[in-house]
């Protein structure tokens, strides 16, 4: 009798892979004096590597799904998941805040809050990484979670938006000498309190739900499927093919958000990749040896002298990839292809805009969009709204790659 597997049973059979690195890696952690708070970073890495990767979380495949439509016409759910992950966050984290700064008093934030100085160049970086996006396809945090599905493009855009930080540390004391020394960071609740900050927020996400909804909406699929009974129609339903509703998404992305700040800091993905490009270029005089005041504002932190494997930041993208990677292979979209050239030039080039962008905007769509959104400031919003603008002109004029 011969026993044959599929393709599929065979790539999810190859998911223990990551979930034994993942073991193996909080096994060494735990010996560690702050092993506690690198395996919770590992693990909400993890959390949110399987949850983007299911429920194809991804701020510029949402944004173009609405501003370049397909056949099918406008759909706008995959925006709506963001405003709702933005919603949570932001219920979540102004409790939070609310109880570790009862009363939010001038010239004090909450500490490692996501709450930049708003300027021009906030503007500018959000134009950059807007565009970053277009060419290369992804933000920085898709990348992340596609290098765990095998992207062609992803590994050169990580590797441009290395180089882009770089560039921007180089920009980075003009700029801050122009705009930025003189800019201040403008947080919501020093202005009208927890509750009017909320209520601000939740509205203005709510308009832009009602606007965005009104376009189109893609019409429901003519059979649904059945409610799973059983513990293996569950885990079929969670690891198939078909991913995971925006809403659910939208929805735990926004839960982990607060989790992540009750343990950890503000969610950023950004801050390993910036340190690691920071530190290894320094020693060959590519980095200015001073950065006017970067070290002291709030943001996706490039300080150096850590190891970047004990750091927070880096145990969370390790377990975001290594997630993605094993909710990839359950599923059976774990596709690895041989890039062409044009992975490579459009991950390089698109890059190199998103490392600018996240560098001189102190993050990126997660960090000082999503974070910084949910915590009532200012410059997240600021972000958010040139780098959709950038998108938009981006699809407009065709930088984008087909579909």
């Amino acid at each position: 009798m011969t026993i044959s597997f599929s393709p599929r049973q065979i790539a999810a059979a190859a998911a223990v892979v990551p979930a034994a690195f993942l073991l193996m890696a909080a096994a060494r952690l735990s010996e560690l004096s702050d092993g506690r708070t690198l395996l919770f970073a590992l693990g909400i890495g993890a959390v949110l590597g399987v949850v983007l990767q299911r429920s194809r979380f991804c701020f510029f495949c949402h944004a173009r799904d609405y501003f370049d439509p397909g056949p099918a016409g406008a759909d706008p759910r995959g925006l709506l998941s963001i405003l709702l992950a933005l919603a949570v966050g932001a219920i979540g984290m102004h409790l939070v805040y609310a109880g570790w700064l009862p009363v939010p008093m001038p010239q004090r934030l909450p500490a490692d809050a996501h709450i930049g100085p708003v300027s021009w160049v906030l503007a500018l970086a959000g134009v950059s990484f807007g565009l970053g996006m277009v060419i290369s396809g992804s933000c920085i945090c898709a990348h992340w979670y596609r290098l765990g599905e095998g992207s062609p493009t992803a590994p050169f855009a990580l590797m441009g938006a290395a180089l882009g930080f770089v560039v921007g540390f180089n920009t980075w004391n003009t700029l801050y000498s122009l705009a930025i020394a003189t800019a201040r960071p403008v947080w919501l609740p020093h202005v009208v309190g927890y509750s009017g900050s909320v209520l601000i927020t939740l509205s203005v996400l709510g308009a832009t739900a009602a606007w965005w909804s009104r376009r189109g909406w893609p019409p429901p699929p003519v059979e649904r499927p059945a409610a799973p009974r059983t513990g293996v129609e569950w885990a079929r339903r969670l690891f198939g093919p078909q991913r995971w509703s925006y809403a659910v998404g939208g929805m735990v992305v926004g839960w982990l958000a607060t989790l992540a700040l009750l343990r950890l800091r503000p969610l950023g993905v950004t801050a390993a990749l910036g340190a690691s490009a920071r530190d290894s270029t320094s020693a060959w005089g590519w980095v200015p040896e001073r950065l006017d005041g970067l070290d002291q504002l709030a943001g996706c932190a490039t300080q150096l002298g850590t190891a970047l494997w004990n750091t927070p930041n880096a145990q969370l993208v390790l377990g975001l990839v290594s997630g993605a990677f094993a909710a990839a292979l359950l599923s059976g979209q774990y596709q690895p292809r041989w890039p062409r050239w044009s992975h490579a030039m459009r991950g390089l080039g698109g890059g190199v805009l998103l490392g600018w962008g996240a560098m001189t905007g102190l993050g990126c769509t997660v960090g000082t969009l999503m974070s910084g959104v949910m915590a009532g400031a200012l410059s997240g919003w600021l972000f958010a709204v040139s780098m959709l603008a950038a998108v938009w002109v981006g699809l407009r004029v065709g930088l984008a790659a087909p579909r």
